[in-house]
């Protein structure tokens, strides 16, 4: 895989612990890397102004513009002594989704960073729209910060999915492996697969008498344990480091995520394009909301996000 080479991470007005600055100063520190923090704001009140003339209004907006950039430099003024390669881009829109992909598109960046909201009386993290809408459409990796550190001699999470030997899938499952790869390269940590397997449908059980569910079972079981191997082998990955679980994927990945107390997990998302494993959908949503660590959604080569085909 390439290097992050270009960041783009995304701050939060409405907070003061900027969890993807931190991370995304972490991993430029690490990849040299040139970072671009990025603020989508819009103020309707503004747009609905009738007494004011377009030139006052447009004034209006940039001295809103500007006050958030010198919030910026401020909290920039923390990471002076890095002498990275820091930028600031502050910009009026009213859909932020949209204005953070098409940035990162034209841009053309390697990364998109961004933290996500705690909510202290569930103990849960909430994700926002516009999260849900950088995981299917963002056409780079996202990666979707918690407050858990990345200490070294960490755990990365690869969730796999060999259900199929069909070769989309076996491509996407090597990019997650050559990312977490990369990444445990840089901080020393820990590659481990995960894979979760269907148990025996019950209405089998009960419409054939004559089933075996043990040995269907345990066949399922072995098929799903060769294919991880098989994975981890080509990949170098310890076979120690494989984790192939009966259940559902939203049970079984936040269960080992926590169990390993893992720094990161790194899933495939395809977003809209129909492809039958990915993992954003239904599954997905109940894995992320699970997951006390960070998440880096990762999509398959030749994906284009529905905002470059409008």
């Amino acid at each position: 895989m390439k290097d992050y080479q270009k960041i783009l991470v995304v701050v939060d007005p409405t907070t003061e612990n900027q969890v993807a600055l931190a991370r995304a100063v972490t991993l430029a520190s690490k990849c040299n890397a040139q970072v671009t923090v990025f603020l989508s704001i819009f103020d309707f009140s503004y747009e609905m102004t009738s007494i004011l003339s377009n030139q006052e209004r447009e004034a209006m907006r940039q001295g809103v513009i500007d006050q958030r950039l010198a919030w910026i430099q401020d909290l920039l003024a923390a990471y002076a002594h890095l002498q990275l390669n820091i930028d600031t881009q502050v910009i009026w829109h009213n859909r932020p989704f949209e204005s953070i992909i098409n940035h990162a598109i034209s841009g053309q960046y390697d990364l998109i960073v961004k933290g996500t909201h705690a909510h202290d009386k569930l103990k849960a993290v909430i994700f926002t729209p516009t999260d849900w809408h950088l995981m299917r459409k963002a056409p780079v990796p996202v990666l979707m910060v918690k407050a858990h550190d990345w200490p070294a001699a960490g755990k990365i999470l690869c969730a796999v999915n060999v259900a199929t030997e069909d070769t989309d899938h076996q491509m996407l499952n090597g990019k997650i492996i050559e990312h977490a790869k990369d990444l445990a390269d840089k901080f020393s940590a820990e590659v481990h697969l995960v894979n979760g397997y269907p148990g025996t449908p019950v209405n089998l059980a009960i419409e054939l008498p004559d089933f075996d569910a043990q040995s269907y079972n345990e066949t399922i079981r072995m098929q799903h344990e060769q294919r991880v191997s098989y994975l981890a082998n080509a990949y170098g990955i310890n076979p120690n480091h494989c984790h192939v679980k009966e259940g559902l994927p939203e049970d079984v990945i936040p269960e080992l995520a926590e169990k390993l107390d893992a720094e990161l997990v790194i899933l495939g998302t395809v977003g809209r394009t129909g492809f039958s494993a990915a993992l954003i959908g239904n599954t997905a949503e109940h894995v992320i909301d699970s997951i006390n660590c960070d998440l880096l959604a990762i999509k398959p080569d030749g994906y284009k996000s529905p905002l470059e085909e409008a």
